[in-house]
């Protein structure tokens, strides 16, 4: 079952005895956590009948005997574990998952990209008598995707360029996005199409001096833009490092790579190799022509070489602003 059918059915009041909860992505954990914690039981009935512990805190027993208690003056008694991956004898839960009490609702809450050893006979128990979510890290095109149904949700859309410097300046972390949304919501008008200017002002960061119009720059092998970029990050080292420039050149120039060995080279195939809105694949088309493949082969080498440098491999005398000169160079020669 997918997180959207999860918060469904607990909106229907459709609940199950146990859920667990885990994988890589905790931003999907914590809002299923939350909604459970919030919703399932009424500002009364928690007192006698919601208890929130965490892994490191308490023993498998202590959960059994929580989720054994019936529930009093209320239909469910709610027993959240968080932090489950800190219980040092889960597999114990066992007998416990092995007989549900049904009035209990029992979530299992993993976090920190915790794993679950499936070989375990309790896995096979929760495959059988729980709700199992893995809750699993999005791709950048499906970051994309979520931020637009997220806003849309809220009555917004929002420009593709826009879309881009938003996901360029938060990254792919969902907590992050989720929180610079709301602010958008609150300051933005229903019905609204969010522009780059509106992403701009609202996360502060530069509408024409960021990563992605970096990327573009050099795409077109624009020197001119892209050296006045550069320059501008240069005199804000501490917004816009480096190494974090670095590493997202090396992805930007390796998908250039995938998209020249990619044999069907239709718009749709290269928005999907790439991982990106089909707004922007004439773009990629440029760079394409631009930078054959023996060039971007040199091109991520010379990235590798830059990152080494920076963690003070083969280090010589020389400035971040320098050496990321030398780099532009390089790349646009």
């Amino acid at each position: 079952m997918d997180f959207d059918q999860i918060l469904t059915d607990l909106r229907n009041k459709i609940y199950k005895p146990i859920y667990l909860l885990y994988g890589d992505e905790s931003f999907f954990i914590d809002e299923i956590t939350n909604y459970i914690q919030k919703n399932i039981l009424t500002e009364s009935e928690k007192s006698f009948n919601q208890d929130v512990v965490y892994g490191k805190d308490v023993s498998a027993k202590n959960i059994i005997e929580l989720s054994r208690a019936f529930p009093m003056m209320a239909n469910h008694r709610l027993v959240i574990l968080k932090e489950a991956q800190d219980l040092k004898d889960f597999k114990n839960l066992e007998v416990y998952v092995q007989n549900p009490v049904n009035s209990t609702i029992l979530v299992l809450s993993f976090k920190n990209t915790a794993k679950i050893d499936k070989r375990l006979k309790i896995f096979s128990l929760l495959q059988k008598n729980a709700l199992v979510f893995e809750s699993k890290r999005l791709y950048e095109k499906q970051v994309y995707t979520w931020i637009e149904k997220t806003l849309r949700n809220h009555g917004l859309s929002i420009q593709p360029e826009a879309l881009r410097l938003f996901y360029e300046s938060i990254g792919a972390d969902l907590t992050r996005l989720s929180n610079e949304i709301k602010k958008l919501v609150i300051t933005q008008e229903k019905g609204k199409q969010i522009s780059k200017e509106d992403i701009a002002f609202n996360i502060g960061v530069n509408r024409d001096y960021n990563i992605f119009e970096l990327q573009k720059s050099l795409g077109l092998k624009d020197k001119i833009k892209s050296y006045q970029i550069l320059d501008y990050f240069s005199k804000d080292s501490k917004n816009n490092p480096l190494f974090a420039t670095v590493n997202r050149l090396f992805d930007y120039f390796t998908k250039i790579i995938k998209l020249h060995i990619l044999q069907d080279k239709s718009k749709s195939s290269i928005a999907a190799t790439a991982g990106v809105h089909p707004y922007f694949v004439d773009e990629y088309l440029v760079a394409m022509k631009n930078y054959p493949l023996s060039k971007l082969v040199q091109i991520v080498s010379y990235l590798r070489e830059t990152d080494m440098k920076l963690k003070g491999v083969g280090a010589v005398s020389i400035s971040d602003a320098d050496l990321s000169k030398e780099l532009l160079f390089k790349i646009l020669h």
